[in-house]
């Protein structure tokens, strides 16, 4: 006879996940309305049944170990899941207005899809999306004017912003524009950028300066589709991710140096709250879209 496995404690997930998020376990309890020793002891089952740490303590600190971090992707799309079985089982229709901000980048590519699946499920909700540049979308949540957005990391974390994964940044041309021939030149390099303040834009330029290749901004947009449609017609090399990028173009991956990489953050309004159903649900489609794009 096989051995059975062993079923996670959702309750025990559901406190690793709070914890981590408020940056502390005494701040999850509070928020789920728990004694600090019962959220300490779920931690501890929790270890128990992965058979592995999953905090380490630093300093005053707790810090995700390797397989903790794991457990984390996880455990979020597990208790995702649950709700929303909980709500479909009880026959809750869920109703009102979501609004919810996307940079333009996933406005374009990933969030069309993610945005049918929830109508279909979720008819009776009406979605107010605002697709916008990061700065924008962030002064919307600050005057309550968004309930999430899904945003280019700038700076630290936020207390109400979760980190779900990490993009690649590529150098993007169009094959009719000769990179080796500017480089072997020595001639500036044309670029096409979105309008300051872009993060994009700041790395790209101080990959290339530190690099010693010259530059020179040759195009500038205030939207994606612009720095698409100049990028196809020849007009320079560009740095994003290769969401949505169209198919014509290439990546200049062994001509340039590596630009990095950019962390995706999902931010919501009145963290540290316990979230309506409706944004619970959408971020569970959001995280399966990105992990699914990252990993592809």
């Amino acid at each position: 006879m096989s051995k059975l496995t062993i079923g996670l404690d959702l309750d025990a997930l559901r406190s690793f996940v709070a914890g981590i998020e408020s940056g502390s376990f005494a701040l999850a309890a509070t928020r789920l309305a728990r004694s600090t020793s019962a959220v300490s002891a779920q931690l501890k089952k929790l270890e128990l049944q992965c058979g592995t740490e999953l905090v380490v303590k630093k300093g005053r600190h707790l810090q995700l170990t390797a397989q903790g971090e794991i457990l984390l992707g996880y455990a979020r799309r597990m208790l995702a899941l649950n709700d929303e079985t909980l709500y479909a089982m009880q026959g809750e229709q869920l109703t009102g207005e979501i609004r919810i901000g996307m940079q333009e980048d996933f406005g374009e590519s990933l969030m069309p899809g993610i945005l049918g699946q929830f109508k279909r499920h979720h008819p009776e909700m009406r979605i107010m999306a605002k697709v916008d540049r990061n700065q924008a979308l962030r002064t919307a949540l600050d005057k309550q004017m968004l309930d999430m957005a899904l945003l280019w990391q700038s700076g630290p974390l936020s207390a109400g912003a979760r980190l779900l994964g990490e993009c690649p940044l590529e150098w993007i041309y169009h094959p009719s524009l000769d990179i080796e021939a500017l480089l072997a030149r020595g001639e500036p390099l044309p670029l096409v950028m979105i309008e300051n303040p872009c993060l994009m834009r700041s790395r790209a330029t101080a990959c290339l300066d530190r690099a010693g290749i010259a530059w020179r901004v040759m195009f500038v947009s205030h939207s994606l589709s612009g720095i698409w449609a100049a990028v196809q017609a020849g007009l320079g090399i560009t740095v994003r991710t290769q969401m949505g990028m169209p198919a014509e173009l290439r990546k200049a991956t062994h001509l340039l140096p590596s630009p990095g990489s950019l962390a995706i953050t999902l931010e919501h309004l009145g963290a540290g709250n316990r979230l309506p159903a409706a944004q619970v649900i959408l971020s569970g489609l959001m995280e399966q879209a990105l992990l699914n794009y990252i990993h592809t």
